[in-house]
């Protein structure tokens, strides 16, 4: 419905012209006169009224409606947004002296160089180092450097930080001395915006009854945020040809999905698949990238903070890659330019020291070994 609406103005004027012409003579409408702030309060509450009329409007449909009030609006469909999760990932621990045993106990505190973002040592019972008894990772005598799990402790997108980006330890720790990440963090995701739930939602109401793709995509995009899937039809779980199947890739994000997502995937897809129809679902290939970005000559070196800004942004790209896609080298330089306020000239891109595109397999996704700026 497309409303008529008028500005302040417009208001005072159609009143201004109506009380005329209901009067057997002229009245004074000047500034300041008796009857024109009359009829300015009458309009000022006429445009406050079309506001609230505008207000209702807006929440009463789902493309118009926001936030808390978009929530309550598909909640009447049993849908809810998917919120916001914590980034994950490991950070190698390192002491000097290597005479006693150390131990870095669960909760222990580590912290970004920048933006002082904090995150706790995690428990992991199949590494190496873990002790049940002392609920901690011990680095034995002789030993220097022991690698843990961490998870921030802020939920969002802000936790996925860069190699290098972790280097102060928060917590005491007796005998331990310097603490780094050599790997991104990864994982964390913000609220899923109103745009992606209106999106999803569509997807749920064209899915509803009804054993099709999409159907089988929303049972899939709806188990968390980070998740990313490829729907391969009248494939076997080796990829080969078989009428009658098909083959699920599925990813949580992480290039290396636990066993309990794939198990919680089986169980979404299957409660919409097609009777009689058989199906596989597989985590993805791997596939190990390092990317290294070559100045020009004479080009002003990098201060810190770009080069983190232009490393953040080229992994980003390639680590959001669908699965089976082409990593391409116009992309790299196109992220690098976004990033900040470079404007050296970039004079080449290698991947895996070739300077072409790189394309994986249809079950493969990139991983990010090293992005390197020189």
């Amino acid at each position: 419905m497309q409303l008529s609406l008028q500005t302040f103005p417009q208001l005072l004027q159609r009143m201004s012209a109506a009380v005329q012409s209901s009067a057997g003579r002229l009245f004074d409408l000047s500034v300041g006169s008796v009857l024109r702030a009359l009829l300015e309060a009458n309009a000022s509450i006429a445009l406050w009224m079309q506001w609230l009329i505008m207000q209702t409007l807006s929440v009463t449909r789902a493309a118009t409606s926001a936030g808390t009030d978009l929530d309550s609006w598909m909640a009447d469909f049993a849908l809810s947004r998917k919120p916001s999760t914590v980034a994950t990932g490991l950070v190698t621990f390192t002491r000097l002296s290597t005479e006693r045993q150390a131990l870095i106990p669960v909760g222990s505190l580590v912290k970004s160089n920048v933006g002082d973002l904090i995150f706790a040592v995690a428990t992991d019972s199949n590494n190496p180092a873990w002790s049940a008894a002392t609920n901690s990772y011990v680095i034995s005598a002789g030993i220097a450097t022991v690698t843990v799990p961490v998870a921030a402790q802020q939920f969002g997108a802000s936790g996925n930080v860069v190699p290098g980006a972790i280097s102060v330890i928060a917590t005491p720790l007796p005998g331990i001395d310097f603490v780094s990440n050599t790997s991104a963090l990864a994982g964390g995701t913000d609220p899923e915006t109103d745009q992606r739930f209106r999106a999803r939602f569509q997807d749920y109401i064209n899915s509803r009854s009804r054993a099709t793709p999409s159907a089988i995509s929303y049972a899939v995009s709806s188990l968390q945020q980070s998740s990313r899937f490829k729907l391969l039809e009248n494939t076997d779980q080796n990829g080969a040809w078989a009428p009658g199947q098909f083959l699920l890739i599925v990813d949580d994000g992480s290039g290396h999905p636990t066993s309990t997502f794939l198990t919680q995937a089986y169980t979404a897809v299957d409660a919409v698949r097609p009777i009689g129809a058989k199906f596989a679902i597989i985590g993805p290939d791997i596939v190990y990238v390092n990317i290294t970005l070559t100045l020009a000559t004479g080009s002003t070196a990098l201060d810190q903070a770009t080069a983190a800004s232009i490393i953040a942004s080229v992994t980003s790209y390639v680590e959001q890659l669908p699965i089976g896609a082409t990593l391409a080298v116009s992309r790299i330089i196109e992220c690098a330019y976004h990033a900040g306020h470079f404007r050296q000239n970039i004079a080449g891109v290698s991947i895996n020291n070739a300077i072409s595109d790189l394309a994986c397999s249809p079950h493969g996704v990139f991983k990010t070994q090293s992005v390197v700026v020189h």
